[in-house]
């Protein structure tokens, strides 16, 4: 499956974004900057990378189809995922020393599970930033250890007794990773410095996370699960990202948009919380000439899908699902609602996704949370607050959502890809 070399691939925003935007270039898709004037044609297909870990790529039909067209399909059709996922963060200044040990300061990111990060082999990977000759232009490079070079040991049962009875685990003191048996000063940064062939003083800062070095695996007697890190919610950029490459002639303005930061609340510069994703629809109505007027009634006539993983039921905590509305892996996409607006949806969008998907002959599942048991949310309601545009969320039903690893039905993957793909092309 294509979703694997994303999933093991995709162990930082900033690679996540690297793969997209590489299967981008290898089927004629074209970088542009936010900071240039765009020439854009009809046809055209494009990406624009923002700070390294959002992007967003879309594709142009002829001119006269990007206004709306009475009883014609949406002139603008968008689809919103997530780059990042829960992780351990390294902190500046990362090296500690207990007796030989050296060891590396972390804060957790984003709603980890924190005990599945214990007793795994994590590697290191995101960017750094080198000095250069320009202030304003520092050198910033990719970095991926390759490798797993950290560990976090729990604690035997000999010397806790009381383990398996439930207890908190400390952030500060016990999600600690083990980076070497023979500390020295420095150890980490000047490690970091060799690996990327420069001085230990020219690191000035970096964006470094711990990632799960674990490699996904098929699951089950039939081979029909997948067990890996970061499904959520590299699994929906995946099939964004596979769903508007095989859309060979867009019938609208195609648009797929990855944002980083959704862990964390999406209010960042390249969060969906921001100006990015209405500031590029409008840079791609003005490099036709068209009005504001003619934008915002595209933007009204348009349709967002928010793609993000939805919860399966566990088939050890029953009660943990909604009475009625409790999906389950491989039965298909889930669309997600909620009456309190977590997630972007209301009859008449979620009834237009239905029919797309029973045209197409593809399985789907609704999720609802337990009426006492509150859920997450998504970026679609903050995409859609600056594009307010008609929306849906769907997603792939998982289980051990937030863990170091997690559990998908490979057929629900399938069903999302086949759901994006019709959603671009009919």
């Amino acid at each position: 499956m294509k979703l694997v070399d994303y999933l093991d691939g995709g162990v930082s925003p900033f690679h996540v974004v690297s793969l997209c935007e590489q299967e981008f270039e290898k089927n004629g898709f074209v970088e542009l900057c936010m900071e240039d004037k765009w020439q854009l044609e009809a046809g055209g297909k494009y990406y624009v990378d923002q700070h390294g870990s959002t992007c967003i790529a879309f594709t142009i039909p002829d001119k006269k189809q990007m206004l709306p067209q009475k009883g014609k399909t949406p002139c603008l059709r968008i689809s919103a995922s997530h780059t990042d996922f829960p992780c351990l963060r390294i902190k500046a200044k990362p090296d500690m020393h207990t007796e030989h040990y050296g060891k590396l300061n972390t804060e957790v990111y984003g709603g980890a599970i924190n005990a599945t990060w214990q007793d795994r082999p994590l590697g290191v990977a995101g960017r750094v930033a080198v000095a250069s000759k320009d202030p304003f232009a520092p050198d910033v490079r990719m970095y991926d250890s390759k490798r797993p070079i950290l560990t976090i040991p729990s604690l035997a049962i000999h010397q806790d007794r009381e383990i398996n009875k439930g207890r908190e685990i400390n952030k500060q003191t016990e999600l600690v990773p083990i980076f070497t048996t023979k500390a020295e000063e420095d150890e980490f940064v000047t490690f970091l410095a060799k690996e990327l062939g420069v001085d230990k003083e020219d690191i000035l800062d970096f964006e470094l996370t711990c990632y799960n070095a674990e490699t996904s695996q098929e699951v089950g007697i039939y081979r029909e699960m997948l067990s890996a890190p970061r499904i959520d919610n590299i699994s929906s950029v995946a099939a964004m990202a596979e769903a508007l490459i095989h859309n060979k002639k867009a019938k609208s303005v195609n648009v797929a948009a990855f944002f980083d930061h959704e862990e964390i609340g999406s209010t960042t510069k390249q969060g969906a919380d921001s100006m990015l994703l209405s500031d590029v629809v409008a840079r791609i109505y003005d490099a036709f000439g068209f009005s504001e007027e003619d934008r915002k009634r595209a933007v009204y006539d348009g349709f967002l899908l928010s793609v993000d993983v939805a919860h399966a039921m566990h088939p050890n905590y029953v009660g943990k699902t909604d009475v009625t509305n409790h999906p389950y892996m491989n039965g298909g996409f889930c669309i997600k609602e909620a009456s309190g607006q977590s997630y972007a949806t209301d009859c008449e969008a979620i009834a237009i996704v239905e029919q797309i998907a029973k045209k197409k002959n593809i399985s789907y599942q609704k999720f609802l949370n337990r009426s006492d048991v509150p859920g997450g949310h998504t970026l679609g309601v903050f995409a859609a607050s600056f594009l307010p545009m008609r929306a849906v969320d769907i997603g792939v039903p998982i289980l051990a959502m937030h863990s170091a690893r997690e559990v998908m039905g490979k057929e629900d993957y399938s069903s999302i890809e086949a759901l994006i793909e019709a959603f671009y092309q009919l």
